[in-house]
């Protein structure tokens, strides 16, 4: 057991950042511990994506700088791969086409017009969000860049869950599509809330039941995406998470900002 969840954590790693972490087991079972670990990967990229945007806070740089610097560290310990998903889906769902020819857009390296104005749209929400919270002090700011790229990783874990199929008989899709119990990635889903609102207790007032309420928001808004997604497309691919994922960061953060 201690081997499979080190097997996994390399997965959730190797799969879903940067970061120097070698995968040396690809299989089903591998793929399930992975992610289950996907929320602990997230929390890395929210650490990390917390550092600099309070550095510049401190620094007097002002919460626009440190709520650029708190979106662009996830962006780029991802290699963009989220954003490209986010784009391709987009372009794949405007395109109004049968699911064979949109998910034929999806893999072409080029972005349309619907990819690029979501990424615009996205971008600007997440930086507009995190310059609110760090105004309210780099405390603030530097939470919500944990809580809300653990909350993107946790709906990788529950889009991953059995009875969601897969799009395309290959890619990451396909290696992870039905691989979570239901109970696994709901426990999951309960941890990763339960964090979020243990951490925003820690700010003081009605932190807790703010960061429990985006928490929640981020996964909801995810789950109605990944719905359309398996009317449209027949099922998830590695486009879908990463759509996903910006989707629930977004959304987390954008509620986080209105509390």
């Amino acid at each position: 057991m201690t081997s499979l969840n080190s097997h996994g954590l390399r997965f959730a790693f190797g799969t879903l950042t940067v970061l120097p972490v070698r995968v040396t087991r690809w299989d089903r079972e591998t793929a399930r511990a992975g992610m289950l670990c996907a929320p602990v990967a997230g929390l890395a990229v929210g650490v990390l994506a917390a550092v600099p945007g309070s550095l510049l806070l401190w620094g007097g740089a002002g919460p626009l700088l440190a709520a650029v610097a708190s979106a662009a560290v996830p962006a780029a310990l991802t290699r963009g791969l989220h954003l490209d998903g986010l784009a391709d889906t987009a372009d794949g769902l405007g395109s109004g086409k049968p699911a064979d020819d949109a998910l034929r857009i999806m893999k072409q390296s080029d972005i349309g017009p619907f990819g690029v104005i979501t990424l615009l749209f996205v971008l600007l929400a997440q930086v507009a969000a995190l310059q609110r919270l760090y105004a309210e002090g780099w405390a603030q700011g530097a939470v919500a860049a944990v809580a809300s790229a653990a909350v993107a990783r946790l709906v990788l874990t529950l889009a991953s869950r059995r009875g969601v199929p897969a799009a395309r008989p290959e890619g990451l899709g396909a290696a992870v599509a039905g691989t979570v119990p239901a109970a696994g990635a709901w426990a999951a889903g309960l941890v990763v809330v339960a964090g979020c609102a243990g951490a925003g207790a820690l700010l003081g007032g009605s932190g807790a039941l703010r960061y429990a309420l985006a928490a929640v928001a981020g996964p909801v808004a995810a789950g109605l995406l990944l719905r359309h997604c398996v009317r449209r497309f027949g099922g998830v691919t590695g486009d879908v998470f990463g759509a996903l994922a910006e989707t629930a960061a977004t959304v987390t953060l954008v509620c986080l900002a209105l509390g």
